[in-house]
């Protein structure tokens, strides 16, 4: 009986299964960052259900006035609409108080009710009400603690999770693709296209890049895809390197002579034949490439050239640590925390990668 072959792709991935501490880690990682996604659900000021005179209002969906529950005519506007100052030519006084009209319900009795999420805290929520000045160190109420602005620590830190993760992949992304393409193009075709495009690529590289962020952060105002672009465009250049000399390898060998022999354009040669043998480099450096990007936007928003505030940040509550004179305990030891096990997961799932893809385990060369 003949053992039914198994493609390389499949030895790799049995073999990146077999490495328990970087599977673990990657299955971790993608289902906290996949419930991120749901954190409105369970952290958040804004009720998943709030039932009202026999009607149904879904407040994590759309943005209700305090008179919709009570105070004058229903209206709702959605959430994108409620930052204006008018809507319709018309004031807009204020959102629901959800907490003081659960507490009102149960009072009333009347079958009623507010399903707030099982944390009640926003992440831009200020609990000036709190005794003393803030930041206020953690206690049964506030688990980690409040911020300069009195603010939940642990909600800004699971929403800044969720940003942090994904500035961190789109920038590997946008990063991978366009090095990707330069290393390809330069591989492929050589000679006076290889010659020019590594002079270009030296040149960019000399570009300072932080000097780069503070003057377009001065002329633009900096958000999400503005710094997505600016890393992006100062990290492509070191995977053009290595997909340069796949290509470089693989266009001498016969499968791609004969491509070209039977006529077929470069193009297709290149994202057909070459590319799908030349992705080792990609998949074995992109979690290292994702550590170097969550850890490049925690900087920028230390030295405050990251996002604007009040987007919940890792490196933003670090600069109101440095601000405190490192006095408060919890601005320092919680996001520090909490940026050592996502990095450490991240890096365990880098070597992972990196011993399943290794090229001497399933070569047939001896």
């Amino acid at each position: 009986m003949v053992d039914k072959s198994v493609s390389l792709i499949r030895l790799r991935l049995r073999k990146f299964r077999r490495l328990k501490r970087g599977y673990y880690s990657f299955l971790f990682l993608v289902g906290t960052y996949g419930l991120s996604f749901f954190l409105p659900f369970i952290m958040g000021f804004r009720p998943i259900v709030v039932r009202y005179q026999d009607q149904y209002y879904f407040p994590a969906f759309a943005t209700y006035l305090s008179e919709t529950f009570g105070w004058g005519n229903g209206k709702v506007y959605l959430g994108s609409e409620f930052d204006q100052l008018k809507v319709n030519g018309q004031m807009i006084f204020g959102e629901a108080d959800y907490r003081a009209l659960r507490e009102q319900f149960r009072d009333q009795n009347n079958g009623n009710f507010v399903l707030l999420p099982p944390i009640t805290y926003g992440p831009y929520e200020n609990f000036l009400q709190l005794k003393g000045n803030p930041p206020h160190t953690p206690s049964s109420v506030h688990w980690m603690g409040t911020d300069n602005a009195s603010r939940d620590i642990l909600v800004r830190l699971s929403y800044g999770y969720r940003i942090s993760i994904s500035f961190a992949l789109a920038v590997t992304a946008v990063a991978y693709l366009l090095g990707t393409t330069v290393g390809a193009v330069l591989g492929y075709f050589g000679r006076w296209v290889d010659i020019l495009g590594q002079r270009f690529v030296e040149i960019w590289t000399a570009v300072p890049f932080l000097y780069t962020v503070i003057i377009l952060g001065s002329i633009f105002p900096r958000n999400f895809k503005m710094l997505t672009a600016i890393l992006a465009a100062f990290g492509w250049m070191s995977i053009t390197y290595y997909i340069r000399g796949e290509f470089y390898r693989e266009k001498a060998k016969d499968y791609v002579a004969a491509a070209i022999a039977t006529g077929e354009g470069n193009l297709k040669i290149m994202v057909s034949h070459i590319l799908p043998n030349a992705l080792t480099p990609i998949i074995a450096f992109a979690p290292f490439a994702i550590v170097g990007s969550l850890v490049a936007l925690v900087s920028l928003d230390f030295l405050g050239y990251g996002l604007p505030a009040p987007t919940p940040s890792w490196g933003e509550l670090l600069r109101q640590a440095r601000e405190s004179g490192m006095s408060k305990w919890h601005l320092v030891v919680f996001p520090l925390g909490m940026m050592f096990i996502t990095l450490q997961l991240i890096v365990f799932i880098g070597e992972a990668v990196r011993e399943a893809f290794d090229p001497k385990v399933f070569s047939r060369l001896r």
